[in-house]
């Protein structure tokens, strides 16, 4: 038989323990298996209670949804305060707009001509009309169902109002209008116009004005015929449509957001997570800027024992008590009645800590907002590196942006100008309807935008250079890195002015001084239209 003592070990605490187990037994002993549960809870500290900083924090729980849905009416409404009156979050905004949209996200249609079983000639013919029947489309007001809009004013307004509002949505509509040479058409809807139908209850199938299947995917959207909040009038009435044709199963209903959940229905504002600091730090601005023109004001207090106050022009105004105020002009002599003094006004505001103080929260601000702080208050003084390493950070973002605006809103919609070009006749394109390989292989593009800005165009032509030399990357996605532009354009337009230089007399140099080549000569095609070379 072992020898070990069967038995707890004696009962040890405070005072207060041992004071609770002489009277009340029970409660000592709940008290004193709480405190060793309390302890052996678990190995992570973020998660104890007996800390003085964690004990007030009750993080609440819940589906994506269940903490979203509730609060985002008030995030819609500061977010959009704040980008209508604080600085800072109009330049976010305006700096995220102007260098994801800029002057707009054109495609160059890239068709998988190996899929097709397409020749080269052919394929860069199909992508040239593709290209100028997009172009159709997209460079007129008619695109838009309120025919107000063209397509590139289109994606930074869907952009704009995504970031400020958390979402945005783009439903497709085809009716055919007089002057318009397509069917197909954009409207824009606000976020706020998707609600549930009689503001009811979000419940398991419809949250946030989406209904959805038992997979979680939308079947619908209830929109209001405007928006809430809008003029008096007739009560709103809200409209069912279905996200997907129910003949064609294309989608109809395009739903602009970023979600940061699994299962999260609606989107976030973009302001979201600094709306409380964008606030309180424009406040602190105004009130600094208040406190600087007073003290330019008043720059001097009098003081007397008389009943009379130096003679001074009377400005007619009064203070909060009805007393007048006495401005004195610049420059002004005033002659002292005895008894009179003058002393100096010298405020402690605005404050000397007043810029560190706004950068170090700026800092943040930016951190949150994925905008380097060089970036976000426009301040590049540091060195050449530095400044590059901050464009370069930026541009990390805004490319990703771009990614996603030109997949969910820019390459749907060009799709769908494809297939009623097909459907016109105005494109061939075998298997385009009966094959969704073919149709993939032939609505293929490469959305391009504005570039990002040069700190050395030197140094950057040079680097693109060595890395076209090395095959790293090919002149396509350098034209398109550095200029925006199309590489295949610039090539023939740049054989066309050697061509004309060299009529005129003035042959053009290249980089080493020499004259530059022509390109070889093409075989002409045949008459039947079939290359030469390859018939």
């Amino acid at each position: 038989m072992s020898s070990q003592k069967i038995g707890a070990p004696p009962f040890k605490g405070n005072l207060l323990d041992r004071a609770l187990a002489y009277v009340a037994p029970a409660r000592a002993l709940e008290r004193h298996r709480a405190r060793v549960a309390l302890a052996a809870s678990g190995a992570w500290a973020g998660a104890r209670f007996d800390r003085a900083a964690l004990q007030r924090w009750w993080a609440p729980d819940g589906s994506a949804d269940v903490n979203l849905l509730g609060d985002l009416p008030t995030l819609r409404k500061r977010s959009r305060d704040l980008a209508r009156n604080a600085p800072i979050a109009v330049g976010a905004l305006a700096t995220v707009c102007t260098n994801v949209v800029g002057t707009g996200l054109m495609p160059l249609p890239r068709v998988d001509r190996d899929a097709l079983g397409l020749r080269e000639a052919e394929a860069d013919a199909w992508e040239r009309e593709a290209g100028r029947i997009f172009a159709l489309w997209a460079d007129s007001a008619e695109c838009d169902a309120a025919r107000t809009h063209r397509f590139v004013e289109l994606q930074e307004l869907a952009l704009r109002s995504t970031l400020e509002n958390g979402d945005a949505f783009a439903i497709r509509r085809n009716f055919a209008r007089d002057g318009s040479p397509f069917a197909l058409k954009l409207q824009l809807v606000e976020a706020d116009r998707v609600c549930n139908p009689s503001n009811r209850p979000d419940d398991a199938t419809l949250r946030g004005g989406i209904a959805r299947d038992s997979y979680g995917a939308p079947v619908s959207v209830h929109i209001t015929d405007r928006h809430p909040a809008d003029f008096s009038g007739p009560a709103v009435k809200w409209t069912e449509i279905k996200v997907f044709g129910e003949q064609t199963g294309r989608r109809r209903v395009f739903h602009l957001y970023r979600a940061l959940r699994i299962d999260q229905g609606r989107g976030v504002p973009y302001l979201a997570p600094v709306v409380e600091t964008l606030k309180q730090l424009s406040r602190y601005s105004d009130a600094e800027v208040m406190a600087a023109v007073l003290n330019a004001c008043f720059a001097i207090v009098t003081k007397t024992d008389g009943a009379d106050g130096i003679g001074a022009a009377e400005s007619g105004a009064g203070d909060s008590k009805g007393d007048p105020l006495s401005l004195i002009d610049a420059g002004q002599i005033v002659d002292l009645a005895p008894n009179e003094s003058i002393e100096g006004f010298t405020p402690a505001r605005p404050s000397a800590q007043f810029d560190a103080f706004v950068l170090a929260l700026l800092r943040q601000v930016g951190m949150a907002l994925e905008l380097p702080f060089e970036v976000l208050v426009k301040h590049f003084t540091a060195s050449y590196s530095a400044a590059r390493a901050a464009l370069l950070e930026a541009w990390k973002f805004f490319r990703a942006r771009r990614a996603w605006l030109a997949r969910g809103f820019c390459q749907p919609l060009y799709e769908e100008v494809l297939i009623e070009a097909v459907a016109r006749g105005w494109l061939a394109a075998p298997g385009f309807f009966d094959d969704p390989r073919a149709f993939k292989a032939w609505t293929g593009a490469a959305w391009v935008g504005p570039p990002p800005g040069q700190i050395d165009p030197g140094k950057e032509a040079d680097a693109a250079a060595t890395m076209v030399a090395h095959g790293w990357k090919t002149d396509s996605e350098v034209t398109a890195e550095l200029t925006g532009g199309d590489w295949e354009v610039n090539a023939g337009q740049r054989s066309k002015e050697i061509r004309i230089a060299r009529e005129a007399g003035f042959p053009p140099t290249n980089p080493t001084g020499q004259a530059a080549a022509l390109p070889a000569q093409q075989p002409a095609p045949n008459q039947d239209g079939t290359d030469t070379e390859n018939a």
